[in-house]
């Protein structure tokens, strides 16, 4: 005999709400996942590319990056002949736009470094959070809990103790600091945003956009590492040892580009800086424990301080997570679907997009302008 339904509820509900249960289990299997990967291929990176700089002498980060996108567009490109997956067409005012906003992001985080001392770079870093915490805030009407900025304040002061040395200010590195904090907040929320809004995948994202990425590096790169190395990367002596490297860090690149979309599309863009701070404290500790970097007990306490930021608003965000999918299941169906139509793209507000065109739209492109090189 069938068991019943219980009191006050159809049998369709008691299906609805298992079949929530086991999505969230998978969503949250998923978003694991690209965490894990996004830490693991960052941290690969960085050792990598340390290599290159530190004992081939091999600077060309900006230059560097650009292969790595050039590399990871093939990739992708073969793997959608392959049919792994299927790609999905963005107008093309949109795909441009974004993929030359994140090439000019990160050129001028290497900019950045070039032109200020490690330390304010590192708290140039820091400000991303706040500062798309403040724009998702404004544009998104986006809200944050007292818990969540608690436990972001907690992380910056970590990450600051653990790895702000000097502060040495100029007006030129100020400026360019200024412009990469709003380039790559604002390119990190379109990630997001284009993902959620045209129903696209990270991999659909990445493999339209990265053509542009790569040709805005390609084209600056070696401009910008002859001004910031006084060195030129034609003219640098390419050994099998440098090459084999250089092909190494491409690939590793492949999975840093790809997680990074991943995580942003699936997560937040706040939640993506947040775990980038996490991979600066891995390589810190990697240096002190594996290459005997020197570090002091000011270090250390700064990176116990961030973990310890990291879990309060990894247990702060689950858990209000975990109450917004209870909410969402009690609501009827026909509320959810207003909800979801009604959510504003940086303050825009329009009708929804049709879903029977054959390219889809992004008409509320910002108009203003990461780096693998980095791992973050």
């Amino acid at each position: 005999m069938a068991a019943s339904a219980p009191a006050g509820k159809p049998p369709a509900a008691v299906g609805g709400e298992g079949k929530e249960m086991s999505d969230g289990a998978g969503s949250r299997m998923g978003v694991a996942g690209a965490l894990s990967l996004s830490v693991t291929s960052s941290v690969a990176i960085v050792i990598c590319n340390k290599y290159l700089i530190s004992t081939l002498g091999f600077f060309f980060a900006t230059t560097l990056t650009s292969w790595h996108l050039m590399v990871t567009f093939f990739t992708l490109y073969v793997a959608q002949r392959l049919r792994f997956f299927e790609p999905k067409p963005i107008d093309a005012r949109t795909v441009i736009s974004f993929g030359l906003l994140n090439g000019i992001s990160i050129g001028l985080l290497n900019l950045c470094l070039g032109f200020n001392s490690v330390g304010f770079y590192q708290m140039t870093k820091l400000a991303i959070i706040p500062f798309t915490v403040v724009l998702e805030t404004i544009f998104l009407n986006k809200k944050f809990s007292q818990s969540i900025k608690a436990s972001l304040m907690v992380l910056l002061v970590g990450v600051g103790i653990a790895s702000v040395t000097d502060l040495q200010l100029n007006l030129l590195g100020s400026i360019i600091a200024a412009l990469t904090i709003a380039a790559t907040c604002v390119g990190q929320i379109l990630t997001n945003q284009i993902q959620r809004r045209l129903k696209v995948s990270s991999t659909q994202l990445l493999y339209q956009s990265s053509p542009y990425q790569s040709a805005v590096l390609l084209v600056t790169g070696p401009f910008v590492d002859k001004l910031l190395t006084k060195r030129d990367v034609f003219a640098f002596n390419y050994t099998v040892e440098v090459v084999a490297f250089i092909a190494l860090s491409c690939s590793i690149a492949v999975c840093v580009n790809f997680s990074t979309f991943l995580v942003i599309g699936t997560t937040s863009p706040v939640t993506y800086q947040v775990l980038g701070h996490l991979k600066t404290c891995l390589v810190l500790s990697f240096g002190y424990i594996i290459l005997k970097d020197p570090f002091s007990a000011r270090n250390v306490a700064g990176i116990l301080i961030a973990i310890f930021g990291m879990g309060l608003y990894s247990y702060y965000s689950v858990a209000e997570s975990r109450k917004k999918t209870e909410a969402a299941i009690s609501l009827p169906v026909a509320a959810q679907m207003i909800e979801k139509d009604s959510a504003p793209l940086l303050g825009a507000k329009g009708s929804p997009r049709p879903e029977n065109k054959s390219e889809d739209s992004f008409d509320y492109m910002p108009r203003t302008a990461k780096s693998a090189f980095t791992g973050r």
